[in-house]
């Protein structure tokens, strides 16, 4: 298997440039670096190297998640070299937007057998950490190989990710059995890496490190300014991380609700930076009035319909300035998005059916009050309505969402110590 694997990667490049290609007229970044992901390490990795952590997310929300991580164990080891990839532009834009020069960055290369060895051995990293779940056999067995310590770390294995991986149970168990150890979110994240064959000794439940995320006072501040900037005296209901498909449905959505808070502003922020200069046309086209984010308005006029969150890493500063929060990849069939950031800034969250990469999260913030699942247009508009008409009801979720998120915090420091440890026992 591992080999049909490997010849079947190798007859795919010709689609892998193909595809890089057509994503660049959408975000040119992908015509650059190509070297990167065919284990070509770049000049900065080569000049820091060897490292002590190589740590892999996927894009956004997974360098989000890591951050605090890589934070604290800077904190702890100020000299520790560090080395963090990322899949795409954007993930590469967020690491450099809030870590800055502290690690060495360099795309994830293709999982082919000669370019994972390759970058394994450029750079010579003692303990690899993936986070959540992505798995790679040729990339696993380059750093067994390797002698380094690899963790997984804030697993999560949905239901749908468990049923893919099971169609190759002899892969699937023979790669996983070289990994040293898995960090998991849940229960249900256990049971499936046991169902696939891993050892019970080398799964530990953490809980997800989401949970651990921080609310700066400076971003209460800011959020107080900006609240002041879109319009003091206005209701505000944020849609964020929100992907094709959904935003048609919360436009419909806002034009109902306009006409029963005529104050009314949405903010409306796409998952993906090159979606932004099509969602000001599509706006426009249904006749509503758009002022982008990057236009620096120093205040919004009162008749501005949609505030279109066209930057990196403002996410949480618009959560923060708004009365009620829809989150997005849940409206269509993606799995959802972080619903936690709006809990932890005490604004009530609304989401889709859709969550299945968050299960025990989405569960746990229905159970809590924190928040409430919707099932398409009809279902957002009386949710959303419900909530901007009622106050008090918009306060006793956002102040149970707060409460949510301190009880569950801790994965970050399980995660920290996990990784200490077994970086010091491996042989």
């Amino acid at each position: 298997m591992i080999w049909l694997y490997r010849i079947l990667l190798n007859l795919a490049i010709p689609f892998g440039l193909v595809s890089l290609i057509l994503r660049g007229f959408k975000n040119p970044q992908y015509w650059s670096r190509w070297s990167e992901r065919f284990g070509f390490a770049n000049a900065e990795v080569k000049q820091n190297a060897p490292f002590d952590l190589w740590l892999h997310a996927v894009s956004v929300g997974e360098a989000r998640a890591a951050a605090p991580l890589i934070k604290r164990l800077l904190r702890e080891q100020p000299n520790c070299n560090i080395l963090l990839t990322t899949t795409t532009p954007t993930g590469s834009a967020m690491v450099k937007m809030m870590l800055k020069e502290s690690v060495s960055h360099c795309y994830f290369p293709y999982d082919l057998g000669w370019s994972m060895n390759k970058f394994v051995a450029s750079v010579g990293a003692k303990t690899v950490l993936i986070m959540e779940t992505e798995i790679w056999p040729n990339m696993i067995e380059a750093v067994h190989r390797s002698g380094a310590t690899l963790v997984y770390t804030n697993v999560r294995l949905s239901e749908r990710s468990y049923s893919s991986y099971a169609k190759f149970p002899t892969l699937v168990k023979r790669t996983l059995g070289m990994v040293d150890h898995f960090a998991v979110q849940g229960k249900l994240d256990r049971k499936h890496l046991q169902l696939l064959g891993v050892d019970s000794a080398k799964i530990s439940e953490t809980g997800s490190i989401k949970f651990d995320v921080s609310v700066p006072p400076s971003l209460r501040e800011s959020a107080e300014v900006m609240r002041r900037q879109l319009g003091p005296d206005r209701l505000i209901w944020i849609a964020g991380s929100t992907r094709e498909g959904e935003e048609g449905i919360i436009l419909s959505v806002y034009k109902s609700l306009k006409e029963l808070f005529p104050t009314l502003l949405l903010i409306l922020v796409p998952r993906h930076p090159e979606r932004f200069d099509y969602m000001a046309r599509k706006i426009q086209r249904r006749s509503l009035k758009c002022v982008r984010r990057t236009e620096n308005v120093a205040e919004l006029d009162s008749d501005v319909d949609v505030f279109l969150g066209d930057t990196m890493g403002e996410l949480s500063l618009m959560y923060a300035s708004s009365d009620v929060a829809f989150v997005g990849g849940s409206l269509v069939p993606l799995g959802g998005q972080n619903i936690l950031e709006p809990c932890a800034l005490g604004v009530p969250v609304v989401f889709g059916p859709h969550m299945f990469n968050f299960p025990d999260i989405s569960r746990w913030t229905i159970k809590e009050g924190a928040g409430r699942m919707v099932d398409g247009e009809q279902g957002l508009k009386e949710a959303v309505a419900e909530l901007l008409a009622n106050p008090s009801l918009r306060d006793e979720m956002g102040s149970k969402g707060v409460a949510f998120i301190e009880a569950h915090r801790g994965a970050l420091e399980k995660n920290y110590d996990l990784i200490e440890s077994l970086s010091k026992t491996k042989v």
